[in-house]
Formats: structure tokens, C-alpha cells, sequence
């Protein structure tokens, strides 16, 4: 592969990191104020590469290019982990400071921004901000009792069909709400939450569902008939039915719950359940917990499974690994250091690679799925703690918790 030699460079103007806050997610964490982040005034800048065309050229080793009026897909020979990723651009707005960044089959980019701002913020897959949605809502425009209550988003699943996305609060702020909750917390100590859902197309909540206590991250199944809600301090997973929106259950998985991951024929659910060290399974048609993955290392925190269902990606919060786990047990786990305290973890659209934020070193590992290999350290903003793969642009977006959003692209031909 060659480069090509003509790289303009320009320049964004960037806010200076927010104050020290808290990450989210340590089992030993100091608590974190609710109040604003002050961001700096003084700007300083970046420079990066040229924006790359959203699709990829065909080559005689390239297949063809497919566009439809709603997204442009590109399908190229060469996988994404034979690849160079490089900065593009970076978004940084007084609005955001991200918990988690997603990206949409259709090129939305929803960005979570906690208590600190109270919104989820809508980009399009160029970074252009589109909408800011205010987490403010009246549970009685929703058929539910309940004061007026603001929330602070942290996470979001999105639908199969991308026509809603699902919104985790991790915590509410109205009348009879404490605003004290935090991550080193115990099942009881704390209030239920809500799940918004928003509409894709109206970019609205237009939709609300009671969960556990500090709700975080989700899963939606891929037939799409439920929502998989881990619940940090209810130690509990949500089961949400889609159809009615509305709780199934509540199923006890132990301390701190985090990750999820769920098989491509929606049977099986796989839990990080970080603050217990354990990965546990739970069967989806009978809604019981049915085992443990063996190897999950100490504090896993995110899940990816392969495509194919055979192979368990985890981050290892305070263990500083990536484990690929071998499902079916015919090959030994491949346990790779990377960078402190690796956060969240996304696969490529073709699932060659894997990109990891770490929370500490302020760095995106591209990992090769296989074996592991590290391919590429880049830097980024401070704290980055949210990664998404965007399939239109092929781009991963990182979310520096900071108060930014970066976007790498490929830079080199595909072929």
C-alpha cells in the first residue's frame, strides 16, 4: 500500500481540557461533583490530515461501491485491520463532554454528555452537530408518575433497524431524587433510573422506561424484541420488551454490572460484571442466569463478540489487558497489555480490528481481532472514554470524557 504524498494540513480550534472529574466505572473512585465542568477559555489547536472522500475508490481488488439514498457502503478486499488510521477532525463544543459516542448504520453520531451538561448531542458523520437534546422530561407525558426530572446520559443502544436509539441515565436530578450517587456504591443505596428512547428520525424522547439503579451500559438483541439494561448499582440487569416498552425483569447478576454482548440468534447474553470479576451468561429464553465464561480477567469491563459467536473480546479495567476468549474452548485465551486502564472497545464494520480507548494514557490501541497484535497507538484528548466505528466513513469516532470528540479515518488507498 502507499501513502499519498500530498497531505494539506489544517487547522481546528480546540477547548482546553475540562477540570479533573470522574471517570465512571472505578470500584475505588473518588465522588464526583455534579456541578458543570468549567472548560478553559484559551483554545489551542491541532493539526490534521485531509478529510478522506466517505467511500473508498474501487481497485481491481475492491468490490463495488453501493449507494442508496440514505447511506453509501463501501466493501473493499483489504481488511480494516491491514489499515492506517489517522486524525481527521476533532469536535470540541461547550455543549459536550462525553461519556460515550455511537454511531448509527445510517451516520448519526449520538453523543452522551452526562450531568455535567444535560444533553445528547446528534452529529451527523462529518461531525456537523445536528441536534441537542435536552435529557429533561415529564414522566407523565409518558403515562408514568413522577415529578419532572432531568437525567444525565451515559449510554445509548441502538435498534436494529436504527429507527430508535436507547438512552441510559445515570442517575435523575428532580424533587425527592438524591444527586449523590457514585460508582463505589452497594445494591439499595440508590433510586431507580430511566431509559429514554429517542426517535432517529424526529430526534426526540419519545419514549420512556423505568430501569434499575445507575443504569449503564446496553444491548439490544439483534431480532430486536428487547433491551438488556446493566444496572451499576442495582447489581441487576434490566429486561426490556420492545414491543410494549416496558421492564420484564430484573435479573441479579452480582456487584457493579457493565458490559454486555448478546448472540447474533438473541439466545444468549453475556454480563461483565466488573466489580465481582466474572462474566456471566444468561440464558434469554428462559431469563435465568446459566453460567460463567471462564478467564475473564480482573474488573472486565467491556464486551465485543465475533461475528460469528465463537470469540469473547474483554477490556480488563485495572488488569491493562484485552482477553480474546475462546467460546467453544478449543483454543487458549490470548491476553494482550495494553495502555492503563483500558475503557470501551468497538470491532470493525468487517470485525478484523479492534480499537480501545485507554481512560489513563490518553491513547486508541488498534488491535488485529486474531491474535491480538497491536497495529497502531495514536493519542488522544484527555480521558477518552467512548469509541464507535461509523460504517459510512469507515471512521472511529473517540469520546474524550474531557469534553471533545475525535475522528480517525483511514488514510491510506484500499488496496
Amino acid at each position: 500500500m502507499t501513502r499519498s504524498p500530498n497531505i494539506a494540513i489544517w487547522v481546528i480550534a480546540l477547548v482546553a481540557p475540562a477540570a479533573c472529574v470522574s471517570g465512571g466505572d472505578g470500584l475505588t473512585s473518588t465522588t464526583t461533583s455534579d456541578q458543570p465542568v468549567t472548560l478553559a477559555d484559551a483554545p489551542s489547536t491541532t493539526a490534521t490530515v485531509p478529510e478522506p472522500s466517505p467511500t473508498v475508490q474501487s481497485t481491481p481488488t475492491a468490490t463495488s461501491t453501493t449507494t442508496t439514498a440514505v447511506s453509501t457502503t463501501t466493501t473493499t478486499a483489504v481488511p480494516a485491520a491491514s489499515r492506517t488510521l489517522a486524525l481527521v477532525n476533532t469536535v470540541a463544543d461547550q455543549r459536550l463532554q462525553p461519556k460515550s459516542v455511537v454511531a448509527t448504520p445510517t451516520g448519526l453520531l449520538f453523543a452522551q454528555n452526562m450531568m455535567y451538561r444535560h444533553n445528547v448531542m446528534v452529529l451527523d458523520e462529518k461531525g456537523e452537530i445536528i441536534r441537542v437534546i435536552d435529557d429533561e422530561v415529564d414522566p407523565a407525558s409518558f403515562g408514568l408518575e413522577g415529578p419532572v426530572v432531568r437525567g444525565s446520559p451515559v449510554e445509548v443502544a441502538v435498534a436494529p433497524d436504527a429507527r430508535h436509539v436507547f438512552v441510559s441515565n445515570y442517575k435523575l436530578y428532580g424533587d425527592g431524587y438524591r444527586s449523590d450517587a457514585d460508582d463505589d456504591c452497594d445494591a439499595g443505596a440508590w433510586e431507580d433510573s430511566l431509559v429514554f428512547r429517542i426517535d432517529t428520525e424526529t430526534l426526540a424522547i419519545d419514549g420512556v422506561v423505568p430501569v434499575g439503579a445507575v443504569p449503564k451500559f446496553m444491548a439490544v438483541t439483534p431480532d430486536g424484541t428487547r433491551l438488556l439494561v446493566a444496572n451499576w448499582c442495582g447489581f441487576d440487569v434490566s429486561v426490556i420488551d420492545l414491543a410494549s416498552f416496558s421492564e420484564v425483569v430484573r435479573i441479579p447478576v452480582g456487584r457493579h454490572p457493565r458490559g454486555l454482548a448478546i448472540s447474533s440468534n438473541s439466545t444468549t447474553a453475556y454480563v461483565a460484571v466488573m466489580g465481582a470479576g466474572i462474566i456471566r451468561t444468561i440464558d434469554l429464553s428462559s431469563l435465568e442466569i446459566s453460567g460463567e465464561v471462564v478467564d475473564a480477567g480482573p474488573t472486565p469491563r467491556h464486551l465485543v463478540l465475533s461475528d460469528d459467536d465463537r470469540f469473547l473480546f474483554v477490556t480488563n479495567n485495572y488488569g491493562d489487558t484485552v482477553r480474546k476468549l475462546d467460546l467453544s474452548g478449543r483454543e487458549s485465551p490470548i491476553i494482550r497489555s495494553v495502555p492503563s486502564r483500558p475503557r470501551t472497545m468497538v470491532a470493525s464494520d468487517d470485525g478484523s480490528g479492534l480499537y480501545v480507548v485507554s481512560y489513563d494514557a490518553d491513547t486508541l490501541t488498534v488491535l488485529r481481532a486474531t491474535d491480538l497484535e497491536i497495529l497502531q497507538q495514536l493519542p488522544t484528548g484527555d480521558r477518552p472514554i467512548g469509541v464507535t466505528f461509523e460504517e459510512r466513513t469507515r471512521s472511529v469516532w473517540v469520546a474524550n470524557y474531557s469534553g471533545s470528540l475525535m475522528r480517525f479515518a483511514f488514510t491510506d488507498p484500499a488496496d
